[in-house]
């Protein structure tokens, strides 16, 4: 008896410590590009590289980060992006920005060299704010760097709601927001574009 009792107490002991040391179900997320609303024919000829990107250091780790106060946020240990953020932003940027210039020379920076490109877009994300269940908020500055010394320099505030409770609406939210952010960019690469003829 004594040693039926002790083989299932060493049995529930390893289940126990099992169950402690499985790590928890991890998800991975992904940025997708939106269709623009104001896609326009193919017209714009001049290539065009998207980057380097800034976020701020808060959000610049594998994990989401979402904001519960106003000086309190939370990192998601078990809810991640599935490629750094500062790579897949200008990506993603650039995807967008293709059809709403009406142009399939539009690069992530990586992906050309500047010196191939005629218009580069810098951009700094100032802030990345992202409330569950409520709504995404970028706030960002951008400079549309032309032939010669053309500038070109605008700043937007992009808020989408979120639709949905789960982590999968929050990154659907933060896509549509980077694609307002494209839409507000391919104004300034437009008037540099019109301002250098």
């Amino acid at each position: 008896m004594r040693r039926t009792s002790a083989f299932f107490a060493l049995v529930a002991a390893l289940l126990l410590v099992s169950a402690c040391s499985r790590s928890p179900r991890v998800t991975f997320y992904t940025l997708t590009p939106v269709a623009a609303a104001g896609a326009v024919q193919q017209n714009f000829s001049s290539a065009v590289a998207v980057g380097p990107v800034t976020i701020p250091e808060l959000v610049n780790r594998p994990q989401l980060v979402v904001r519960l106060a106003p000086n309190r946020v939370d990192v998601l240990e078990s809810h991640r992006w599935a490629e750094p953020l500062k790579n897949e932003i200008p990506r993603l940027l650039a995807q967008d920005l293709s059809p709403l210039l009406g142009s399939s020379r539009v690069f992530a920076y990586d992906q050309v060299s500047a010196a191939a490109a005629q218009y580069r877009v810098l951009v700094d994300i100032v802030r990345l704010d992202t409330v569950p269940g409520d709504s995404v908020t970028i706030e960002a500055g951008w400079v549309v760097r032309g032939a010669g010394n053309g500038r070109r320099e605008g700043r937007a505030v992009i808020r989408e709601k979120v639709a949905g409770s789960d982590y999968e609406a929050v990154a659907a939210a933060f896509s549509r927001a980077l694609a307002g952010l494209s839409a507000e960019v391919a104004k300034s690469v437009r008037s540099e574009a019109a301002g250098a003829k």
